[in-house]
Order: structure tokens, then sequence, then C-alpha cells
């Protein structure tokens, strides 16, 4: 018995890094058992014990007919008061962005010397899509895809401190505008266009390997960004 608690704790370890790094993202559906048994090297009832432990901590959800989905629990958690920290206090929102352009410029400093193919074009087809939603004028489109866009440059750093900081500053400041019922893309003419163009630069700089101007460029767009926010 000991021996099976062993291996138990081995594959939720091993589950537990790739929902780290970033191999298993929110929402991603995991392999089926016996794929997930013979990658580990033990017995499909091992693999469905160490799901069963990550799921009752949140970290999974089993759907049934439909198999095993990773939740956002790792990556958001429960709503907490920071939100509404930020909304109350102007100061607590600029330090919040003022952190998020040391993070966000060394992670695209890291995206762009680390990044493999399948990176880049995780990028690229992001920065489609946000284009695709400017061409439509759909705000909360471009919204969704510019999360998506910037959580792929996360996953290119191939950091989890840089990819798990990222998602929890970001959601901070997904709070704090849903507390205000602002929108960015919504205050005035141009922003869009202007977001659009520093995210191209911003993506361009990452997939051509430099990594000096990706920082910049997303430094750029972050100052950009804090202009903005109300």
């Amino acid at each position: 018995m000991r021996q099976q608690g062993g291996r138990v704790e081995s594959v939720m370890r091993q589950m537990e890094t790739a929902l780290l790094d970033g191999s298993y993202p929110a929402h991603a559906r995991l392999p089926a058992e016996r794929v997930l048994a013979e990658q580990y090297g033990v017995s499909r009832n091992t693999v469905r014990e160490a799901i069963q432990r990550l799921a009752a901590r949140g970290l999974l959800r089993s759907r049934p007919g439909a198999g095993v989905y990773v939740t956002e629990q790792l990556r958001t958690g429960p709503p907490s008061p920071w939100g509404q920290l930020i909304a109350d206090h102007p100061a607590v929102r600029d330090d919040v962005l003022e952190f998020r352009r040391v993070l966000e410029g060394a992670t695209a400093y890291f995206a762009a010397q680390r990044g493999t193919e399948a990176d880049r074009e995780r990028i690229r087809v992001q920065l489609a899509t946000l284009e695709q939603a400017r061409q439509a004028d759909d705000h909360p489109g471009e919204a969704a895809a510019d999360a998506r866009l910037h959580e792929a440059i996360a996953l290119a750093s191939h950091n989890s401190m840089f990819l798990h900081l990222h998602a929890s500053v970001i959601g901070m400041l997904r709070e704090h505008i849903a507390l205000n019922g602002s929108s960015l893309r919504a205050q005035e003419a141009g922003v869009s266009t202007q977001l659009l163009a520093q995210h191209r630069a911003i993506c361009d700089a990452i997939c051509g390997g430099q990594a000096d101007d990706a920082r910049l460029a997303m430094q750029s767009h972050i100052d950009y960004v804090a202009s903005k926010v109300v």
C-alpha cells in the first residue's frame, strides 16, 4: 500500500508540474487515463487516484462522458479583495501597473530568447484573432484575444513564475475594470488601433528573437495602458 501511495504521489507531482509550466493550461483536456498511465509508467488505477486527488483540490474537473479538464483554480482562484482595492485606491492600481510593466517586460524578453516555433505559432494565431476582432469592431472579442495573446507570450517565456504571476496581475486588473464598468477600448476612438499596433510590434520582436526590442515594446505598451486605465 505504501508503494502504491508513493506512485500516486509521484504521478501527482508530475501532473502538478505540467499544470505549473503551462503544459496543461486552463480548460485543456487531459490525455486519456491509458495514455497517462503509459506516459508515467504506472497503472490506470494510480493515474485515476492522482486525478481524483487533484480534482479534490479544485485543479481538475471531470466531465461525465467528456473527460477530465483543467480548471482555472490554479491561475485565478476565487475572487479576491484586490479588485475592490484597485477600484477604490488608484495608488494600488498604479502599483499593479508598475509591477506589470516590469513583469511583462521580462516575460517578453525571455519569450524572444526561449520561445519555440510552436510558441511563436501560438502567438501569431492569437495576434491574428486580435486583428480579426479589431476589423469586426468587436470590443469584447478584442479584450479576450488580448488576454490570450499575453498568456501565449507568458507561456513562451518558459518560466512558471512569470506565467502565474502574470495571471494573477491580469486578474486584478480585470476585476478593477469590471467593478468600474469601464472598457479601455471603448473610451475613445483610436485606442483599439493603437493597441493593435503595439501588439504587432511586441509579437514581431518576439517572433524575430529580438529580446531587447521585445521588452521595450512591451513596456511601451504597458505605459500606454497605464495612461488610459481609469
